[in-house]
């Protein structure tokens, strides 16, 4: 928009130039012209008058101011008398339509040289008549016609006067052009002010920080506009902030009855010897671990959409090893080998909130143990490049369809797999608000597609799921 408006201000300047500099650089031009005119055919009259005095003083008169003329303008003159012949001590002209014109209808003729322009050359014919006194005037000045004058002026003065009126005037327009467009670059960006900060809070609002909002500044339209939006997010944040709330609290309430109705599960299993009502407890026991999970799922979400920590430099290393050990012990019972392969450098730091990664961390190796067939192995691994850090976790389970992926993220979604019997729908989903928050991204992968075999020169797995995980990079503390 600022370079629309930058042109549109450039071109009302354009043509306001064109229409006051234009007019004066063409009257300038015909005036200039008309001068020249009038003075070459000034002095060829003169000339023609000394011509037609038919007496020697006359002549030698006429001689001397050709030659003074010839040599101040650096024209040619030229003269033929009645007959066509020469007149002494002046050059003859080529008989021509001019020069016939001349001594036969006694009218003088202009040639510029070209309909458009002008020539190299400015050709002025003259007649000469004979002066009263001579013998054959009647004294008016109007007499027979006795001779033609011709004089030959160069154009490259003219010229060059030519562009100094036009090339002044296109510098000049040049420079109030740039000078138009600074100021129309200023005045838009003047002007776009409130929209870019309309732009600026739209943006945030869209990243979901739902507290953004814009200054009302600027004309009336747009301090309506931004009032509007400030009015809407106001609305939109309050109605968000109710439901984390209501989320928050309704989790927090029910995990106290779901631990004491497990509770009381138990002690009714420990107390009755019936295998139908024995079997009946086990799977209400199930269903309250699964509400249990599904509340602190909830929990979880909730806390991580109200984004209360700002990320800071964390180091990867200790985060992923600390992870690791937490969950050795259930991998080790069910016989599955968990494997971090291109082991961090210990000075390697990802911008993330204190306790997003554990978390994020935690919920995709419990559902990659859970997928996991006895013996089989999880693989962790983590790469450094220059603008991200992706941290991967490889399992050799079932692995998800296409449609499963593009539903993973979604709350509440259970595939298919072990985690679709036991799980709450809200892992994926955890894990995906935790990294956004941090300024990351997760994606879904096929553990055996070609791109995803392992740096480390691990053996090409078969099966599974890749979990990616793009973290930003953070500077190494000093002297670490």
């Amino acid at each position: 928009m600022i370079r629309r408006l930058i042109v549109s201000y450039v071109l009302l300047v354009a043509v306001a130039l064109a229409a006051f500099t234009v007019p004066v650089a063409v009257t300038l031009t015909g005036q200039l012209r008309g001068d020249t005119d009038a003075s070459v055919q000034r002095e060829a009259t003169t000339m023609a008058l000394l011509l037609g005095g038919g007496d020697a003083a006359s002549r030698a008169a006429l001689v001397q101011m050709a030659g003074a003329y010839a040599v101040e303008t650096d024209s040619t003159v030229q003269a033929v008398d009645a007959d066509g012949g020469a007149v002494p001590g002046l050059p003859r002209p080529e008989r021509d339509t001019a020069v016939d014109r001349a001594l036969r209808d006694g009218k003088p003729t202009t040639d510029w040289g070209s309909s458009w322009f002008w020539g190299p050359h400015l050709v002025i014919t003259v007649p000469a008549r004979a002066q009263a006194g001579a013998g054959n005037g009647d004294g008016d000045g109007d007499g027979q016609v006795v001779g033609a004058v011709r004089v030959s002026f160069p154009t490259e003065e003219l010229t060059d006067r030519f562009w100094t009126i036009w090339g002044f005037r296109a510098v000049l327009a040049g420079g109030v052009l740039v000078v138009a467009a600074g100021l129309g670059y200023l005045a838009a960006r003047w002007l776009t002010r409130p929209l870019r900060q309309l732009n600026a809070m739209a943006s945030r609002f869209s990243d979901g920080d739902l507290t953004a909002r814009s200054p009302v500044t600027g004309p009336d339209e747009t301090q309506t506009l931004a009032r509007t939006l400030n009015q809407g997010a106001e609305r939109l944040d309050t109605l968000v902030a109710a439901q984390r709330i209501f989320v928050a609290d309704a989790s927090h309430q029910l995990r106290t009855p779901l631990t004491a109705l497990r509770l009381s599960l138990d002690n009714i299993a420990d107390g009755v010897d019936d295998p139908y009502v024995t079997e009946d407890v086990e799977q209400a026991t199930a269903e309250v671990v699964r509400m249990s999970r599904l509340v602190n799922g909830l929990l979880v979400l909730a806390r991580a959409e109200a984004q209360v920590t700002a990320a800071e430099p964390l180091p990867l290393r200790d985060i992923v090893r600390d992870r690791l050990a937490v969950w050795q012990p259930a991998a080790d019972e069910r016989g599955v080998t968990i494997t971090l392969l291109d082991d961090p450098d210990d000075r390697l730091q990802v911008q993330t909130s204190p306790g997003h990664l554990d978390q994020v961390l935690d919920n995709v190796l419990s559902n990659a143990l859970e997928v996991s067939p006895d013996g089989g192995t999880i693989t962790v691994q983590a790469e450094a490049r220059p603008d991200e850090v992706v941290l991967e976790i490889l399992d050799q389970g079932p692995g998800m369809s296409d449609a499963e992926k593009s539903r993973a993220f979604d709350r509440f979604w259970r595939g298919q797999g072990l985690t679709g019997r036991s799980g709450s729908g809200l892992g994926l989903a955890i894990v995906k608000q935790l990294v956004t928050d941090d300024g990351g991204t997760v994606t879904l992968w096929d553990a055996a597609a070609p791109d995803r075999a392992t740096s480390g020169g691990g053996p090409e797995r078969r099966g599974g799921l890749c979990v990616r995980i793009s973290l930003r990079p953070a500077s190494p503390r000093s002297g670490g």
